[in-house]
């Protein structure tokens, strides 16, 4: 059996999706308005392919595969009507097919392809029909168009849903004016640049930089990521001649630029330093050992030597104290407070030319602190021990003028004293 081409060709009713609206018209962007991913998901053609494949072969239908022998006529048939078909979809999607930029609050105006004003049409926005308050005849009528709006727009004639047009509408702004910066971090080999925009604007912008050193044209090698940066080569060492470096950003809705020109040694400026450390001194309660290495994009650090700024401070306190090094990857901090807990940070700059590098990734550390000792002398022991067994002993019982109990003759007076007493109370009551 083979299809006809017409058969091939017309493709079956589609089947309509709920009414798609925007509200009244140049309401532009109200409740209601957002339309179906921008992605065009949703659109597949329903139309079944000519060719169905064997399940058990794996192979078209009526193509001989080594069993049976199929008839080769109308096999022959199908696969050159499914070339005509596939040629036929491609020149009419070639045609058809369009991508229209507008920015937004915009308003936008689609015609139906070659269709006259008057005739009848169907638009669908995303596979959703549009409400026909916003046709006017067969155009359709978009007002302040806003960022949902993007999406795949298509007009089909009269109730036989013939495809007529489609386009993709992509609803952006131009371009504001690109911010760039240029810098050598690994001086003396050269120096890159990197761009971004202040603000996105939603549809593709393509950037183009031009490097000039005097009359020179210079070669800017751009990086596979990130995209947005470029590296330039130094062809010459401590040249005076500036550099003017420009870049363009240009979309579908505009374009702008900007550009920089300055000297060699001005954009001079390291990466931070690495692998910074910092520990406490032992028996130094106010100590503290800081030590890091030189960025390792520093190419030649014996014959371009970098010099460090070192900033720290304890935790309570938000004022750091700073101290310059002129040589060397270390220092010891001398008037740490003790017991403190410190945060630590440093830079580094060239000795001649050029900006402190950002500060590195910030350590903490604590000066040493004597560990409290436990109380164990036998002193302490014997004390101890002495006081929780006289806890038990009963008071002693001495009597008055008791010889064993009473020495010295301060004791002897008293004694005798006390007797005299009694005697002359006794006499009283004789």
């Amino acid at each position: 059996m083979c299809w006809s081409l017409k058969e091939l060709i017309a493709p079956e009713p589609v089947q309509k999706q709920p009414v798609v609206a925007w509200g009244s018209a140049g309401s532009g962007g109200e409740e209601g308005a957002k339309i179906p991913d921008l992605s065009g998901e949703g659109w597949s053609s329903s139309q079944k392919n000519p060719l169905d494949v064997d399940e058990k072969l794996g192979t078209p239908q009526g193509l001989w595969t080594g069993g049976e022998m199929a008839n080769p006529v109308p096999s022959a048939c199908c696969v050159v009507l499914a070339a005509v078909v596939v040629v036929y979809a491609q020149r009419h999607s070639q045609q058809d097919s369009h991508i229209q930029y507008e920015r937004v609050g915009a308003d936008v105006t689609m015609k139906c392809g070659s269709m006259d004003w008057d005739a009848a049409v169907t638009w669908t926005a995303n596979g959703t029909d549009i409400d026909e308050s916003h046709l006017n005849g067969s155009y359709l009528i978009l007002k302040k168009v806003d960022l949902t709006q993007s999406g795949q727009y298509s007009c089909y004639e009269g109730s036989s849903w013939h495809l007529k047009y489609q386009t993709y509408l992509r609803v952006g702004t131009p371009p504001k004016e690109p911010l760039l910066m240029c810098r050598s971090n690994n001086y003396p080999k050269g120096f890159y640049c990197s761009w971004h925009l202040p603000t996105p604007t939603y549809i593709p912008n393509s950037f183009n930089i031009s490097v000039i050193h005097g009359t020179k044209e210079m070669v800017c090698e751009k990086d596979v990521f990130p995209k947005n940066r470029c590296h330039i080569r130094y062809l010459q060492l401590f040249s005076t001649v500036k550099y003017k470096v420009t870049l363009t950003v240009t979309n579908a809705l505009g374009k702008n630029s900007t550009t920089l020109t300055f000297d060699e040694f001005a954009i001079v400026k390291p990466d931070p330093p690495e692998s910074v450390v910092a520990k406490p001194v032992p028996n130094n309660p106010r100590r503290l050992e800081v030590s890091w290495q030189n960025p390792s994009s520093w190419p030649d650090p014996e014959s371009f030597p970098l010099k460090f700024f070192l900033r720290y401070r304890p935790l309570i306190l938000d004022q750091w104290q700073h101290v310059e090094l002129s040589d060397g990857t270390s220092h010891t901090i001398t008037d740490a407070y003790a017991g403190k807990e410190y945060i630590i940070q440093v830079a580094a700059k060239d000795n001649d030319i050029g900006t402190w590098s950002d500060w590195s990734v910030a350590v903490h550390a604590t000066p040493w602190t004597e560990e409290p000792k436990h109380l164990t002398t036998e002193a302490q022991v014997t004390e101890t021990t002495s006081a929780s067994t006289s806890s038990f002993m009963p008071p002693p019982t001495t009597k008055i003028c008791d010889k064993g109990a009473v020495v010295g003759s301060g004791a002897v007076a008293v004694c005798w004293t006390a007797g005299l007493v009694l005697a002359a109370y006794g006499v009283l009551f004789i």
